[in-house]
């Protein structure tokens, strides 16, 4: 058996509902996501659309992730889920530094490293990842590669030539597979940046402001100095004369 994770672009409609239910079934903190959906914008107005692409963790089959854990914190399950041992994580972030798809955070509350599992402690109970059961419109689909009467084995088979996976070139054999969508959806780099549809398109960079040569204590002393240089002969009759007139 090898489990496998399946989302029809074409289907999904950005609703977030599976992000929502992986948070809750997996008591992910708010600063954190094992799932989450990105958009992207393409074309120019009025010819727009919006693409949805859901993002998490991979289950390569050669993860990077698992090899570089110095404690297999990381390890393979027999289903081909890589999965992680809190209780052995050391915290040291080598598998986030590692894992080319960002898919791994570091939880603020244990201080050790946590990404999706497909929900390995529901399929231990026989049922289906919360992400799955959630999505209104049956965009994910989750079973065995393996087993080619599965559902998502008849689905990648029916739509041969438009299945995709995130980084190829990374040859990580990832188990989690797209149908449908732009390259843009999968490839931040493959979006065209048309000149004068960005709010970022005159990038300036602002001329030095004051005196490059002036340093930390000159500008402290600006306010009471003025514009006037000061060496330590100065600087001695100015405390003087303060005091003075102080009349202290």
């Amino acid at each position: 058996m090898k489990l496998g994770f399946l989302v029809d672009l074409n289907l999904c409609m950005g609703c977030k509902g599976c992000e929502i239910a992986c948070k809750v079934e997996n008591n992910v903190p708010l600063s954190s996501w094992r799932l989450r959906v990105k958009y992207v914008d393409i074309g120019v107005f009025p010819e727009t659309k919006r693409e949805f692409t859901p993002l998490r963790c991979n289950h390569c089959e050669n993860a990077p992730c698992e090899r570089i854990c110095p404690v297999s914190a990381l390890h393979y399950l027999e289903n081909g889920i890589v999965n992680i041992d809190s209780e052995r994580c050391i915290g040291c972030a080598g598998c986030m530094m590692a894992c080319p798809y960002g898919a791994i955070y570091m939880d603020p509350e244990s201080n050790t490293a946590d990404k999706c599992t497909y929900c390995a402690h529901r399929i231990e109970s026989g049922m289906m990842p919360a992400c799955v059961v959630i999505c209104p419109v049956q965009a994910n689909i989750f079973g065995d590669v393996d087993d080619d009467t599965s559902h998502i084995s008849r689905y990648i088979m029916e739509h041969q030539g438009d299945v995709q996976v995130r980084k190829p070139e990374k040859n990580t054999n990832p188990k989690h597979y797209y149908v449908g969508g732009g390259n843009q959806s999968l490839n931040p780099l493959a979006y065209e940046r048309i000149e004068g549809y960005s709010l970022f398109d005159k990038i300036t960079h602002l001329e030095h402001v004051g005196n490059p040569n002036e340093g930390v204590i000159d500008r402290f002393l600006k306010p009471f100095t003025g514009e006037e240089e000061l060496d330590n002969t100065s600087m001695m009759d100015w405390k003087g004369s303060s005091s003075s007139e102080g009349g202290h």
